[in-house]
């Protein structure tokens, strides 16, 4: 049976509440949803949605860097907004990040995200 492997990566922003950045089980990593926040203060940054869509996927990047994999590995994202009309910015952004490829994505509109952010990624990848 594959045991559950606890993954802290150290150029990640400190979680917001009591979670892990992912859990990696087998051959499998899940993720958990990635803000945009700064990794070296904290702090939400900033910005239009492709600002934070960015930031938000060098935050997942970093967690993929750390386990030596790449969006390529990704096999499943889930995007929150709180605003569909933000689709095609954020669209833009993480195409820039998913090449080829491409995973299953489900995009979802949210009431709220945890610090007023205005998206959310989440990610399964395989190794």
């Amino acid at each position: 049976m594959a045991t559950k492997q606890i993954i802290k990566p150290k150029n990640s922003p400190t979680a917001v509440g009591p979670y892990n950045h992912a859990v990696r089980v087998g051959d499998l990593l899940f993720c958990a949803g990635q803000i945009p926040i700064d990794p070296k203060d904290g702090n939400l940054i900033s910005g239009d949605i492709k600002a934070q869509t960015d930031r938000v996927l060098q935050n997942v990047k970093a967690i993929l860097d750390d386990q030596k994999l790449t969006f390529a590995n990704v096999v499943k994202s889930t995007v929150f907004l709180t605003n569909l009309n933000d689709f095609a910015g954020m669209n833009e952004i993480y195409s820039k990040y998913f090449t080829e490829n491409f995973p299953a994505r489900s995009s979802i509109q949210v009431a709220a995200l945890p610090k007023g952010a205005n998206v959310e990624i989440e990610v399964v990848a395989h190794f």
